[in-house]
């Protein structure tokens, strides 16, 4: 059926929202505008006449593919070479959605979307409706056509999987800058203390290679583990300029809310590490240097401004 004007503006209103909401179940941008797309495609097939609340039906449809998309996904991720990490996002995407409160802000954190993807699609639907979108219970169920009480059940047990047992830290971008610089001063010292001091004792260091870029196979753990390969990672020499592709520029800046070092070479980002802070230190970097989930990351980045560099290396 043909939409009327009225009809496409409504799906307009809606987009942003629907958008942000498949970011989070998602974890990836290219697949949450596919899915955004597909929902429009349902809604102009639909008798719209018939729908009495537009954005109830258009969150249904959309959480429902979305539900379908984790549940191939996770089939295709058993094997995926290497780890898997979602899409970053930098300042400023739209894609992060509202962070107005601090449950919205962390519903959209590295280290949170990390974490969904331990849960069962039906958990993580519940989870991001919940805390990131305020969506009551009883329309939850009507959305995943369960019982209002299935659904808090389900919110109980995907926050169980969420809490990890430590406070994070709520920094601001200025803060955010001054972490970054810390950091790559110690890691560009030559040295394994310095950096030793700014982690947790149970930190972690992984990256996504996709198979494309060099990555480590398996997480470091471990506060000396993880200072020694980034003591590595940032030594100066010619392998890693070739393995960069050229001279690679240092950016501080917020990726999904969080402290993140971005990596530029030649205007294109070659990767993006996204910092955990918590009140007691840095406890992970998730550092992200598939060039397929990077492509948004540099359109993004060369329309925006960022100033100089922190360091220039290789």
């Amino acid at each position: 059926m043909a939409l009327t004007v009225t009809d496409v503006d409504r799906f307009e209103a809606a987009r942003p929202r629907l958008a942000a909401i498949a970011y989070r179940l998602l974890g990836s941008a290219s697949e949450a505008e596919d899915a955004v797309q597909d929902t429009y495609l349902r809604w102009q097939a639909a008798d719209t006449g018939r729908v009495e609340v537009p954005e109830a039906w258009l969150t249904k449809v959309l959480t429902n593919l979305c539900l379908n998309q984790l549940t191939s996904a996770r089939a295709r991720r058993e094997t995926y070479v290497g780890q898997w990490l979602p899409e970053p996002l930098l300042a400023g995407d739209p894609l992060l959605g509202p962070a107005d409160t601090a449950e919205r802000r962390e519903s959209v954190s590295y280290a949170v979307l990390v974490l969904l993807e331990r849960l069962a699609p039906a958990e993580r639907a519940v989870y991001v409706l919940r805390e990131a979108f305020d969506y009551p219970h009883r329309e939850i169920a009507r959305i995943l056509d369960v019982t209002e009480a299935a659904s808090q059940q389900i919110l109980h047990r995907a926050r169980k999987h969420v809490a990890q047992g430590r406070v994070r830290a709520e920094v601001d971008e200025a803060a955010a800058r001054r972490i970054i610089e810390e950091f790559l001063a110690a890691a560009t010292s030559g040295r394994t203390e310095p950096l030793v001091r700014l982690l947790t004792e149970d930190a972690v260091a992984v990256g996504d290679g996709g198979g494309k870029v060099p990555a480590a196979a398996r997480a470091f753990e471990g506060a000396l583990a993880v200072a020694k390969f980034m003591r590595g990672l940032f030594k100066q020499g010619p392998a890693q300029r070739a393995l960069a592709g050229g001279s690679v520029e240092l950016y501080a800046t917020t990726a999904n809310g969080g402290p993140a070092l971005v990596a530029v070479v030649g205007g294109r980002v070659f990767g993006v590490m996204c910092l955990e802070i918590t009140t007691e230190g840095i406890a992970a970097f998730r550092n992200q240097v598939n060039p397929d989930k990077l492509e948004r990351a540099t359109r993004q980045w060369a329309a925006t401004g960022h100033g100089e560099p922190l360091a220039r290396l290789f």
